[in-house]
């Protein structure tokens, strides 16, 4: 999928309050970090979406998105920030993906469970696929890693081991 378009959506999705459809490509110009969970009112997965939500600020900085997404219907979600304080801080999208076929386009749908496997996808601009990792359920994404991704992704250069904002990219 590196470096091919990807799949484009419409969903709904409970967004600051309120439901909404989304589709991705109302995102083109901007960088989205797109992430699979397994589903709402679980263990692992509310700590991943604070975490996004404590570190929101800093990838809107960069021009990113955050775009959240589950098989949970958008009702499920806004039950889940209404019963959650962690949830509750979520200010990005929480997409429903009822029918699976989001999960199923980027590759990340669990068949035997019914649920999304941890999936992030970093989209650049033009709606191209630059990054996928996709996890075991059991353990929670790095919000740092993501971000250190972004970044060296948006410098166009090539970023060596460790890479970090402020370090000088490899000369060809």
């Amino acid at each position: 999928m590196i470096n091919e378009t990807a799949p484009d959506f419409i969903a709904k999705a409970y967004y600051n309050g309120n439901f909404k459809d989304l589709r991705l490509a109302d995102y083109r110009g901007k960088w989205v970090v797109l992430f699979f969970y397994p589903a709402d009112f679980t263990f692992v997965c509310p700590t991943e979406l604070e975490g996004f939500a404590d570190d929101y600020q800093k990838f809107k900085d960069k021009n990113a998105e955050i775009l959240s997404v589950s098989v949970d219907s958008e009702y499920v979600h806004k039950a889940w920030a209404e019963s959650d304080q962690r949830i509750s801080k979520v200010k990005y999208p929480l997409i429903a993906d009822r029918k699976k076929e989001i999960s199923r386009a980027y590759g990340v749908l669990n068949e035997a469970s019914g649920n999304s496997h941890r999936g992030l996808f970093i989209i650049d601009p033009d709606g191209i696929i630059k990054y996928f990792v996709v996890t075991d359920d059991s353990v929670g994404r790095s919000t740092d890693e993501t971000f250190r991704v972004l970044t060296a992704l948006q410098t166009g250069g090539l970023c060596p081991v460790n890479w970090h904002e402020g370090k000088e990219t490899l000369k060809v």
